[in-house]
């Protein structure tokens, strides 16, 4: 006598609804071979590129829960604070009498950076722009190659900006938890991945930078000298970044040094 095949109630309804998710499965794995045969290199590079920068956001996230932990609140120092009592809080100065405020509270004996911050509308603003004096400071710009990552890999970074041929982007995924908290990852939406590296490098050494809002904030941060820059220049790099931005879009406008507090400017 054969076996007989005992089923219970609600054994068709599981077996249809088994097919019916290894149907599904299998759908999707034959969806994903097919898109990954159709995309051209080109796709596949941007699709690496944006698989490394979602990488590198939960680092960078990662990174300042962490040094928000460690950071202890530091109370201001004295020349700070007498700084402070010289600014007028409730005024807005315009660009030169801003400009000549600084000087006036600089108490550092190196010479201070000068600092342009922005508040705006809304998150998500970016571009580049070049300023025509400058920020008084090197830009030290290297192409991404297979000694580059070694440096990086050893805790060595010896340059400012990071631009990489498309190539690279699968190899700079290794050390992308190195570079994405410090600002450094190549990625597309800040131009420093392109087919022409050694182009790029020469825009940047002649003074181009990039700008966006803060990852957490509608604030974009710029430097636009040194405090022994003349008047004219600061002046002349503030209108440029002001051009560049779209004013509309300016809450507030807030300039200091290196070590003064901030002075705000008249939009």
């Amino acid at each position: 006598m054969g076996k007989v095949r005992v089923k219970t109630i609600g054994d068709d309804e599981l077996e249809l609804k088994e097919k019916k998710e290894r149907k599904q499965k299998k759908e999707v794995k034959i969806a994903e071979k097919k898109e990954k045969v159709e995309s051209t290199p080109e796709e596949k590079t941007v699709q690496e590129a944006n698989a490394v920068e979602k990488e590198v956001k939960k680092e960078v996230k990662s990174y300042k829960k962490k040094a928000a932990k460690k950071t202890k609140a530091n109370p201001h120092s004295k020349s700070y604070v007498d700084a402070k009592t010289k600014i007028d809080m409730s005024k807005s100065y315009t660009i030169s009498d801003g400009i000549e405020l600084l000087r006036k509270l600089k108490k550092a004996k190196f010479d201070e950076t000068v600092e342009l911050h922005l508040t705006m509308s809304e998150q998500g603003i970016s571009g580049k722009l070049t300023l025509p004096y400058g920020t008084g400071k090197k830009t030290r710009v290297v192409i991404a190659d297979d000694n580059i990552l070694l440096e990086v890999e050893k805790g060595k970074i010896d340059f400012d900006i990071l631009v990489a041929n498309p190539s690279m982007m699968p190899k700079l995924a290794k050390v992308a938890k190195i570079l994405g908290p410090r600002g450094l990852m190549p990625n597309p939406k800040n131009g420093t991945i392109t087919n022409d590296p050694e182009a790029l490098v020469k825009k940047y050494e002649g003074g181009q930078i990039n700008f966006k809002t803060e990852a957490t904030a509608p604030i974009i941060h710029f430097t636009v000298g040194k405090i022994s820059f003349e008047d004219k220049k600061l002046t002349a790099n503030i209108n440029t970044i002001l051009k560049a931005v779209k004013k509309e879009q300016i809450r507030k406008i807030t300039l200091s040094s290196t070590m003064s507090p901030g002075i705000k400017i008249a939009i």
